[in-house]
């Protein structure tokens, strides 16, 4: 711009006429491009002064400047100049006019105009179908008299664009009746409409086509065939389509980038994006919302902060990846600065960016703020309520979850699997039933996710009856042993003391992650059958699963209880070696409670203190409870002093050093530790047993106000229980 400036400051216009207009038309173009209006407002003026804007080509130039500023007054002041009627500018006006969506003046504009060409009929019929007036694009179409192949290519594009591929082919083939030649731009529609159509087998007619006419080698043309074969899955292809390529461009890129973010990819998506020759802003947020998915979210951020410092502008997809990044970190100020960006430009109400905002503040605790979000939205969809239960339900608003709940429009299996995880997350499991039941009283089909939601509070409950019901309910609604439902089924049935059907579960599933081989070592060793639970690990090893940190607690908890002391000091100290996990608090406890269960203390004490961080309060009651079975007074006495320092609050310690006291018959010591547990106002915890009675958990304490009448209740059932066993006594006497 300013080297122009320059150069037409340095021209005489009365010695160089011709470079000094040129010039000038030159500074409009670039002003027109950048819609730097004022400084066009400005040239414009200077021309007025030198008595050149009148000018047919220059006024047409000044037109098309203030029309794709917006500017309609100026517009028509220039229109105005125009001795009488002029073709170009009123085709100009018309496109205007179509762009700014204003269809009935554009249309008011063409049945004025006393002549028209082929722009003119092809700007209504390609306006119409912008605006999804397809009736209206077709009746112009029609009455076409100049239908070549620019105004069939308009119509079949239109009909591409609002998803009518099965008329944008009947269309094509009425231009090959035609004897209407395609060009490039139709062959890419037409290639568009048949992978919307989802025809595979039209699509390489098409190509034979392509091939024959000659356009095999243009960019936009192969561009289209890459897309077409990714939607339908011939990736083979897409990488020989690439390879020919002579020429390439953004798009081109851009497409072959998408092929391995689909493909789940990354390293290799991350070379074709690093190689690209020119990337654009698609390419961009490919790449950034593939990482953010991905569980990368510092990646994405990273990627981010390079597409604005090479002066990117992120498009909405991009912003709504790049919140849905910054929430994973709740990181509230960046997302705030984000967000005032968003309002800057205009584009918070858009319903993805506005779920994503309301997904950021409701995971840094700011509820409130996300509501507001949620209140500012004008047409809300089914995604923004759900963002806002999901994010009452992550603060433990169930409440107002629950009232909005109640009140959308329309709900999704998203909506049902939200509402009930957010009662699981909260251990409300009377509420995961209930809402459930209404579920299904009201006909909807619960998904996965839901079913396993439902599941795990039944485990949790240790409701055998729910959980085989909801077994029942998935055979009956055809849901195969996938990984999914396998392994909630498997857990549940382990949860719920039945191992027996747990292992023919798992046995059923055709697919085993290592969430599903750990809750099965898990399930063996909690309830007993810690050999099995071994052996099964051993089996695992054979396969492709990687052990995690959890199956390695379950296997030492297993070592623990079958008293297989070696062997799990050998699974320990293999952690970091072998599975290169580093042990962490739970497994270090594990260790311990072994070694003292096996009567190992001063190991299981050495063990403790030579920790890599401060032990956990159960590593000392662990070894504390050892020294109870041990009877070893010397370190049960520093365990508890560790104890007293860990948890001023819990009683647990301080019952087990009472009751090492009294194995050892030091009454004295039991009397001192009770008062300090009195002066303290500490408890010992009362005891608790539940039985499930018709679908419904009873609970029992035993500091339960209703003990008395319970015990009454049981005299009695014990009364007729002998009364009922004396007559049978008689009966067989006689």
């Amino acid at each position: 711009m300013k080297t122009s400036l320059r150069t037409l400051f340095s021209i005489k216009p009365k010695t160089s006429f011709n470079s000094y207009i040129e010039t000038y038309l030159s500074l409009l173009k670039n002003v027109t491009a950048q819609n730097l209006v004022t400084r066009g407002s400005a040239l414009h003026g200077h021309l007025l002064k030198i008595g050149v804007s009148k000018e047919r080509y220059i006024a047409v130039k000044l037109l098309i400047m203030y029309l794709n500023s917006r500017k309609s007054v100026e517009a028509n002041e220039i229109m105005k100049e125009f001795n009488g009627f002029d073709l170009v500018a009123h085709n100009c006006m018309i496109n205007a006019y179509i762009q700014w969506g204003n269809l009935d003046e554009a249309r008011r504009l063409f049945d004025e105009m006393p002549e028209r060409n082929e722009v003119s009929w092809t700007a209504l019929v390609s306006g119409f179908m912008k605006h999804g007036l397809i009736e209206e694009s077709m009746w112009c179409f029609e009455r076409n008299p100049f239908q070549n192949v620019v105004s069939w290519t308009a119509a079949i594009s239109g009909f591409v664009q609002n998803g009518f591929s099965f008329e944008a082919l009947k269309l094509f083939l009425k231009l090959l009746e035609s004897g209407v030649k395609p060009n490039e731009v139709t062959f890419t529609s037409i290639i568009r409409a048949c992978a919307g159509f989802g025809d595979f087998r039209l699509g390489k007619s098409v190509i034979g086509l392509i091939v024959k006419v000659g356009f095999e080698e243009s960019v936009s043309v192969s561009n289209s065939l890459i897309t077409l074969c990714l939607r339908m899955g011939k990736v083979h292809l897409v990488n020989r389509l690439f390879d020919r390529m002579e020429k390439r461009d953004v798009v081109s890129w851009t497409a072959i980038l998408d092929l391995y973010v689909e493909m789940g990819d990354l390293r290799e998506a991350r070379r074709i994006f690093n190689e690209m020759p020119e990337r654009n802003e698609v390419s961009w947020s490919a790449m950034i919302a593939r990482y953010s998915q991905s569980g990368y979210p510092e990646e994405a951020l990273r990627l981010f902060r390079q597409m604005v410092q090479c002066s990117f502008k992120p498009n909405t997809p991009c912003f709504s990846t790049i919140i849905s990044a910054l929430a994973s970190f709740e990181a509230l100020r960046p997302g705030m600065n984000i967000h005032a960006h968003i309002v800057k430009i205009g584009i918070e109400k858009d319903v993805f960016i506005s779920s994503a905002l309301i997904d950021l503040y409701s995971k840094c605790g700011k509820t409130k703020d996300g509501c507001l979000v949620f209140d500012s939205i004008e047409e809300k969809n089914v995604v923004s309520w759900n963002s806002m239960i999901g994010g009452y339900s992550l603060n433990g608003q169930m409440e107002e979850a629950k009232d909005l709940f109640d009140n959308m429009p329309k709900r999704n299996d998203v909506s049902w699997s939200a509402i009930i995880s957010g009662y699981l997350e909260h251990k409300q499991f009377d509420m995961v039933f209930e809402v459930f039941n209404e579920m299904l009283l009201l006909g909807e089909i619960p998904n996965k996710s839901t079913f396993s939601s439902v599941l795990c509070a039944s485990a949790c409950t240790a409701s055998l009856e729910k959980g085989k019901y909801l077994h029942g309910k998935l055979i009956k609604l055809g849901f195969p042993y996938d990984v999914f439902v396998g392994t909630a089924l498997t857990d549940m049935y382990a949860k719920s003391g039945d191992i027996e059907s747990s292992k023919q579960v798992f046995d059923r599933m055709l697919e085993k992650n290592d969430i599903s081989w750990t809750v099965m070592i898990q399930g063996l060793a909690e309830n007993g059958y810690a050999e099995e639970s071994l052996i099964l690990f051993e089996e695992m090893e054979k396969t492709s699963v990687t052990p995690n940190e959890v199956m390695l607690l379950s296997v030492l908890f297993a070592c623990s209880h079958s008293g297989l002391v070696d062997k799990g000091l050998k699974y320990f100290n293999s952690m970091e070696t072998v599975y290169h996990i580093k042990p962490k608090g739970r497994h270090y406890t594990c260790l311990v409670d072994m070694l003292s269960r096996s009567g190992r203390l001063s190991e299981a004490e050495d063990c403790i203190n030579s920790m890599p961080f401060q032990p956990e309060y159960n590593a000392w009651a662990a070894l504390l409870s050892g020294c109870k079975t041990y009877k070893n007074e010397e370190i049960a006495e520093r365990a508890a002093k560790k104890l007293w320092e860990l948890a001023e609050k819990n009683s647990a310690g301080y019952v087990l050093l009472s009751n090492i006291y009294a194995s050892a018959g030091r009454w004295i010591d039991v009397m001192n530790v009770r008062k300090l547990m009195k002066d303290k106002g500490l408890r010992k915890s009362g005891g608790c047993s539940w039985v499930e009675v018709r679908n419904q958990v009873c609970s029992f304490y035993s500091e339960d106000t209703h003990s008395a009448e319970l015990h009454r209740v049981l005299e009695l059932l014990r009364s007729e229980m002998l009364v009922r066993q004396k007559y049978k006594n008689e009966c067989l006497t006689f």
